[in-house]
């Protein structure tokens, strides 16, 4: 989930904007907790609904670089693809299953890891500071930045882990039988090397959001634009607020089609 990555954003402004960005943000939050609670169809819908906001504003970007027809087709279809493979993976992943504790979890987990990402490196981009990633994509975007994202991802894991639990690492268990490196987090079954797993994925995951930010940056750079829309006041587009999850979505919606065909 991206800041303000396109063009700079006067503190002023960020400041004057502070009461519509907080009820905007709990808007949201209360959107999605209701749509996470309720599952089903109701998740599913509105999964589409944010999918469908993200497409057109990733036309809408599109449309501020692409100079030829072929081009518009190209990003048009690679945007379909993109955003539905990450679509079908977070619908899957809520419903997968039929306990609704295990299922909350589990979204709340991969939810939660992306969101302490964007945490995790705020805080220790300002800290540390240092050598920037992409200063002509993301000048705010720091080495040290993504390692304290990775450290917040992780230890967000750890905590759903080994103090909230419910649910078993579904990448894993999601196809097929469960691998002998898998476990039910509710249970006292911890591996040989404590925290690694969660360490493992969380990085993964934070190096994953972190490049969909960037990637999402890099279009609104080419496009010559601050934010993606303006469809959530105080806070641009949907684009903009989903565009790492969008990015861990669509890994892990290719790690699940790998091993949905893959032997068993």
């Amino acid at each position: 989930m991206a800041g303000d990555e396109g063009l700079e954003v006067p503190p002023a402004r960020r400041k004057s904007d502070l009461p519509v960005r907080s009820v905007s943000a709990v808007a949201m939050l209360a959107v999605f907790g209701a749509a996470l609670w309720l599952g089903g169809w109701w998740w599913n819908l509105f999964v589409l609904i944010v999918a469908t906001g993200v497409f057109w504003e990733w036309r809408r970007l599109v449309a501020g670089f692409a100079t030829t027809n072929v081009e518009r087709v190209n990003w048009a279809v690679a945007g379909i693809i993109y955003i539905a493979v990450g679509t079908a993976f977070l619908m899957t992943y809520r419903n997968l299953g039929d306990d609704r504790f295990e299922s909350i979890v589990r979204v709340l987990a991969l939810v939660g890891a992306v969101i302490f990402t964007d945490i995790g490196a705020y805080f220790s981009g300002r800290a540390i500071g240092g050598p920037k990633i992409a200063p002509k994509i993301s000048p705010s975007k720091t080495w040290a930045g993504l390692i304290g994202g990775m450290v917040g991802a992780s230890l967000w894991l750890a905590l759903v882990v080994h103090v909230i639990g419910g649910a078993q690492w579904p990448a894993i268990c999601a196809v097929g039988e469960c691998t002998p490196s898998s476990r039910n987090v509710g249970a006292n079954q911890l591996p040989a090397w404590p925290f690694i797993e969660e360490f493992l994925l969380g990085s993964a995951i934070a190096i994953v959001a972190q490049t969909g930010d960037f990637f999402e940056s890099w279009m609104k750079r080419r496009a010559g634009v601050k934010d993606s829309s303006s469809l959530i006041p105080g806070h641009g587009g949907i684009f903009d607020r989903v565009d790492g999850l969008l990015a861990v979505s669509f890994v892990g919606g290719l790690v699940f089609l790998g091993l949905a065909l893959g032997p068993h």
